[in-house]
C-alpha cells in the first residue's frame, strides 16, 4: 500500500505547472468593456448569512459596465431587512416546486425575470465576497469557441482564523487546487456565468428540474451539450465567516454526499486514494521499517510541498486577503497530513446516507437521471 501511495503522490502533481500557467496567464489579462456582454447576477438569500450586507454590497459594486442584479427568495421573510442594495432587484418565488430544491426554483424564478437585454447569467451565492472583477473574469471565457460554462470557486479566508475555520480551509483548498484550465470537469455554483442562448439550447432549465445540485447538473448539462467548462480565477470567491466543529463536519459530509449522489465516479475514486494515503500513514506507525517510514515521509512531503504551492497560487488570486494568507497561509502547508484524514473522515460520513440538511430543509437525494 505504501509504495501505491507514493505512486498516487507523484501522479497528483501531474499538471500542476500548466494550471499554475493557466491560472497567471488569465489574471494577466482584463477584458475590455466592449468585449463584456450585458449580464444578470443572481444571488439567492435565505436568512442571516455572516456578512450578508458587505457580501451583497460587493455584488452591487462591481467593475463592469452593464449588469443588473437581482436577489432572490422563497418569501420576502428570508431576505433581512436592509441587507438589500438599493440597486437590486428582488424577485420571490414562492412555493416552487416541492420535488426541486429551494435554491434551485429560486434561480429558475429570477431567470424567468431577468431582464431581455441580459445575454449571461451569472450566478453568485450569499455567503461570499466577490472582488470587484469578479462578473468581468467569468464573461472573458464565455467568448471562446467550445466554452459553454465558466467558473470560479471559493476560498474560505476566516477573518478571525481559528481552529475550525481554517481547517474547514485547508479542506476545502483541496478542491480549488484541481481547478485550472479550460476543460473543467464541474463548476461551483456561487461563481458561474453561462451565455442565455447556451442556457436555453443545453436545457439547463430541464436539467435542475427534481434535483438540489445547481452545479452538478449544469455541469451534466454542458457535458451532454458537448461544451467545455472554463475556470476563471479571476472570479474566486473569498468567504470570510467562521465555523464550529459540528458545523464543519456536517458541512463536508453534505459536500460529500451530494457528490456521491451527482458525481459517484470522482466520489469513488477520491475515497479509494484517501484511504491509501491514510492506510499508508497508519503502515508506517504500526509496522514501521526504515523503507516505510521514508516511502510515507516522501508522501507526506509531495503533499506538502503541493500544499504550499497551491495557497501561493490562491493568494495571487485573491489581493484583497493578502493579510490572511500572511497570518493563516502556513496551514496549506502544515496541516496537509491532518486534512489527509479529515478528508477520509468526509468520504466514510457520506457513504452512509443521502439525506442532507441544508438551509433548514431536509432533503433525501435520489440519483439523477443521466
Amino acid at each position: 500500500m505504501t509504495g501505491l501511495a507514493l505512486l498516487l503522490a507523484v501522479l497528483s502533481l501531474r499538471g500542476d505547472g500548466a494550471r499554475s500557467a493557466y491560472v497567471r496567464r488569465r489574471l494577466a489579462t482584463r477584458t475590455p468593456d466592449d468585449a463584456c456582454p450585458a449580464a444578470t447576477v443572481i444571488v439567492p438569500v435565505k436568512g442571516a448569512d455572516e456578512g450578508l450586507r458587505d457580501n451583497l454590497l460587493a455584488l452591487a459594486s462591481l467593475d463592469y459596465p452593464d449588469y443588473e442584479l437581482i436577489v432572490t427568495a422563497r418569501f420576502a421573510a428570508d431576505i433581512p431587512a436592509g441587507v438589500a442594495p438599493p440597486r437590486a432587484r428582488v424577485v420571490l418565488a414562492g412555493e416552487g416546486d416541492p420535488a426541486t430544491g429551494e435554491k434551485i426554483s429560486n434561480l429558475l424564478a429570477a431567470i424567468a425575470a431577468a431582464r431581455p437585454a441580459s445575454e449571461i447569467f451569472a450566478f453568485a451565492d450569499s455567503d461570499g465576497r466577490v472582488a470587484p472583477g469578479w462578473l468581468r473574469a467569468l464573461a472573458a471565457p464565455l467568448a471562446e469557441d467550445g466554452v459553454g460554462l465558466s467558473t470560479g470557486y471559493r476560498w474560505h479566508a476566516p477573518d478571525a482564523g481559528g481552529f475550525w475555520p481554517l481547517l474547514r480551509s485547508a479542506w476545502n483548498a483541496v478542491i480549488a487546487g484541481g481547478f485550472g484550465g479550460a476543460n473543467q470537469r464541474f463548476a461551483w455554483g456561487g461563481a458561474m456565468a453561462i451565455r442565455r442562448e447556451t442556457f436555453v439550447s443545453a436545457r439547463v432549465a430541464e436539467f435542475w428540474q427534481g434535483t438540489v445540485s445547481d452545479d452538478f447538473r449544469i455541469a451534466h448539462a454542458m457535458r451532454a451539450a458537448k461544451l467545455r467548462i472554463a475556470f476563471a480565477p479571476g472570479a474566486m470567491v473569498a468567504a470570510v465567516d467562521g465555523t464550529g466543529g459540528a458545523e464543519f463536519l456536517g458541512w463536508i459530509q453534505r459536500q460529500m454526499i451530494i457528490t456521491r449522489v451527482y458525481e459517484p465516479a470522482l466520489w469513488r475514486i477520491g475515497f479509494l486514494a484517501h484511504a491509501i494515503y491514510c492506510g499508508a500513514m497508519a503502515g508506517a506507525v504500526l509496522a514501521p521499517t526504515r523503507a516505510r517510514i521514508a516511502a510515507v515521509g516522501l508522501i507526506l512531503g509531495l503533499g506538502m510541498w503541493k500544499g504550499a504551492r497551491r495557497g501561493r497560487l490562491m493568494r495571487a488570486c485573491l489581493p484583497a486577503q493578502d493579510s490572511y494568507f500572511v497570518r493563516h497561509g502556513w496551514i496549506y502547508t502544515w496541516w496537509t497530513p491532518l486534512v489527509t484524514w479529515v478528508w477520509l473522515y468526509s468520504f466514510a460520513a457520506s457513504a452512509v446516507t443521502r439525506t442532507i440538511r441544508w438551509r433548514g430543509h431536509v432533503y433525501r437525494l435520489g440519483s439523477p437521471p443521466r
